[in-house]
């Protein structure tokens, strides 16, 4: 039931090939086989008088098709079962794909009529219906198919399953092959006096086209876009098209023209629209696009039920972006041997001579352990060595360094203050680590009496790193806890007021379970992190994670080349920048994209880009 053509030419989009073969052997393929993204599957309907294994084996590798509206699929199912399976419910994703237990045999009287078969597996991630991706430490994973003979309308008994799950269950070498990450764009909620900013709110859809909807891949995330953000992301952002704006009827398949227009037609709500807020829909759209390769937009034109509405282009488009206010590439930041913050210039890809930047952290009055510096460069905050003290200082106005801002009273280095963090709002984050009173701080624009924010899903686990996302939405957090320090990421929800702001960081979820012990994180990016762990039983490895704890589209595993004994990572908002890393015996050292890891300079430590 699985075909593929040797020469890797039965997808001639993916391969580019030229034609299709006519000669040439074909050979069944075992379901889940990794590796090989061209196999092609193909639904097979069930033979005439088909053993009970047989239908479920079929029913199994039908689900891994492209099967139009899961019209073979259903033949597998009783009558009944057919009307009511709902493929679109969510996905299980298991590590293989599922084992086929049985049969589970009956009572004597009723063996001839029915039976039950088990699938098994270990159970990793789970998507929902609203396409939104959950990893899950591995666990077992079970569940019944129950069959029945059925008279078909020949007249003649067939297996058929009559009890089924709604969604589908495949093996992660399936789901990567049938369906690839998307970020769509809503705006950050709470920010009356600043510029609207996009944040990313990462969904999975089929590649190619949907079996269900008949959607192209581009087409499938507009209208993923338009139903709005997904339950965990939905309480810190909105969308600017109005309640129920959809794709108009017939939609199936959104295409850029020659000149890289996208024309997107919406139906009689998105006339509700003013001009602005027609525009800042366009952005969303064109951000939501922007990843998809093959859909070039340059320009977005909606149309709602009387015509055109608004157009943007992406120029227009970037000024919502978080990291809009940079004014060119980011420079690196470490401190040096002597304790002082230097500067190599983001104009030389991490290659540059470092200074010591101007103000009193260049000077070296008070040996700093950690810096974090904010993202216009204007200001840094940096932790003194011994990690009791943060000051924050400017980077362009010399002068004595400022008294702490925060300090903490714990006994030892290790359980006081941690690199601190800014946000895209220009907050100042940092985490003591007290044992007698743990916190997570804040100070607007880092400045003022610092403000405890609570962290109600921290349980018995302690914050022993930071990292504040550009978007200033989410947060990731290096946690410690019964020994093992894991990575989670929490929403930052905004109440209150200006005058009595009541700040949390809401629905912690685990991002990366395969690793049971994370000692370095960084964003990279506006929904993708750089991560420095280990799995159960493994070495130390480098590897890429999305935000929503899923391994990135563009590889297999997310796992990077290797660099040995990573201490910190530093990445920047800008992904064509170099992953710099800090390292026991290379110092340290940078990956550009495409290169492999160089050493930078031999001596520094706490290197950060903005943010």
């Amino acid at each position: 039931m699985r075909l593929t053509a040797l020469l890797g030419c039965s997808v001639i989009v993916l391969a580019g090939c030229g034609s299709m073969p006519v000669t040439g052997d074909v050979k069944a393929v075992d379901a889940s086989q990794p590796g090989d993204s061209q196999v092609q599957v193909y639904a097979v309907e069930p033979r005439e008088g088909a053993a009970p294994s047989e239908i479920v084996d079929g029913f199994l590798e039908s689900m891994t098709s492209d099967d139009p509206g899961f019209r073979t699929t259903r033949k597998y199912l009783s009558a009944e079962a057919a009307k009511t399976w709902q493929p679109s419910e969510g996905t299980t994703v298991l590590v293989q794909a599922p084992n086929r237990g049985g049969p589970l045999l009956h009572d004597d009287d009723r063996r001839d009529d029915e039976t039950s078969y088990t699938l098994t597996g270990e159970k990793v991630a789970a998507v929902d219906a609203q396409s939104s991706y959950q990893p899950l430490a591995p666990t077992d994973y079970s569940q019944m198919l129950h069959l029945v003979r059925e008279k078909g309308p020949d007249g003649k008994s067939e297996w058929r399953i009559d009890v089924v799950p709604d969604g589908l269950v495949l093996g992660q070498s399936d789901f990567k092959r049938l369906y690839r990450s998307v970020n769509k764009y809503y705006y950050a909620t709470g920010r009356t006096n600043e510029q609207p900013t996009l944040v990313a709110d990462p969904v999975y859809v089929r590649n190619g086209t949907d079996p269900v909807t008949r959607m192209s891949t581009a087409t499938q995330t507009v209208r993923t876009l338009l139903e709005g953000p997904t339950n965990w992301l939905r309480p810190v952002v909105d969308s600017r098209f109005p309640t129920g704006t959809a794709l108009r009827k017939d939609v199936v398949a959104l295409a850029p023209d020659d000149q890289n227009v996208l024309k997107v037609p919406l139906n009689g709500k998105a006339d509700k629209a003013g001009r602005t807020a027609c525009r800042m829909m366009a952005a969303q759209v064109l951000f939501t696009l922007k990843d998809l390769t093959s859909a070039r937009v340059e320009q977005v034109e909606l149309e709602g039920a009387r015509g055109r509405l608004c157009a943007l282009d992406a120029d227009e488009a970037a000024k919502f972006s978080s990291d809009s206010g940079s004014d060119g590439p980011d420079s690196q930041y470490f401190i040096d041997a002597k304790g002082r913050v230097q500067r190599i210039s983001g104009a030389t890809g991490g290659s540059g001579v470092p200074e010591a930047v101007h103000g009193p952290l260049g000077v070296g009055t008070v040996v700093m352990g950690a810096v974090g510096v904010a993202r216009d460069e204007q200001r840094a905050a940096a932790v003194s060595a011994d990690g009791q003290n943060l000051h924050v200082a400017s980077l362009d106005e010399e002068g004595a360094l400022p008294d702490p801002v925060v300090t903490s009273t714990a006994k030892k280095a290790a359980d006081r203050l941690s690199a601190p963090s800014w946000d895209g709002r220009g907050d100042l984050w940092v985490a003591d680590r007290d044992l007698a009173g743990p916190r997570l701080l804040r100070l607007v624009k880092g400045e003022g009496e610092p403000q405890q924010v609570r962290v109600p899903g921290l349980g018995g686990g302690r914050i022993e790193e930071l990292r504040l996302s550009a978007d200033g939405v989410r947060i990731a957090l290096l946690v410690k806890e019964d020994g093992r320090t894991t990575l989670k990421i929490g929403r930052v929800e905004r109440r209150g007021t200006d005058v009595a702001p009541e700040i949390s960081v809401e629905e912690l979820r685990q991002a990366a379970p395969q690793l049971t012990d994370v000692s370095a994180i960084s964003w990279s990016g506006r929904s993708r992190l750089v991560v420095v762990g280990k799995e159960a039983g493994g070495v130390q490895q480098v590897r890429y994670v999305q935000a929503d704890g899923s391994t990135p589209s563009s590889g297999a595993s997310g796992v990077l080349p290797g660099v040995n004994q990573v201490r910190a990572v530093a990445a920047a908002d800008d992904e064509l920048l170099p992953l710099m890393a800090e390292t026991e015996g290379d110092g340290i050292v940078k990956l550009s994209p495409g290169d492999n890891w160089q050493t930078v300079f031999e001596e520094g430590t706490s290197l950060v880009y903005p943010g």
